[in-house]
């Protein structure tokens, strides 16, 4: 349940637990909705947007972006060799 502050402001003003995304000129959402990004890229970007912005997990929410952009390579490119490890 909402506390009471949060039920007087419209979802898109308030986040629920942590700031991280609080500094934004745009939010995560907003932007993704509005660019009609994908589930997939949508949690990339949403993992590098934050990465900086958390106290824990800094290097966790970089991986996390890598992983979601190699299900794209694989789910939606068919690369399944992990093509994107090779320098």
């Amino acid at each position: 349940m909402l506390d009471t502050d949060q039920q007087q402001e419209r979802p898109d003003e308030y986040q629920v637990g942590g700031d991280h995304y609080s500094n934004m000129s745009i939010g995560v959402s907003e932007f993704l909705v509005a660019n009609d990004i994908g589930w997939l890229e949508g949690n990339a970007i949403k993992y590098l947007c934050r990465h900086s912005k958390v106290e824990k997990g800094k290097e966790q929410d970089i991986k996390k972006a890598i992983h979601y952009c190699e299900l794209i390579l694989q789910w939606q490119y068919e690369v399944t060799d992990n093509a994107s490890n090779e320098n």
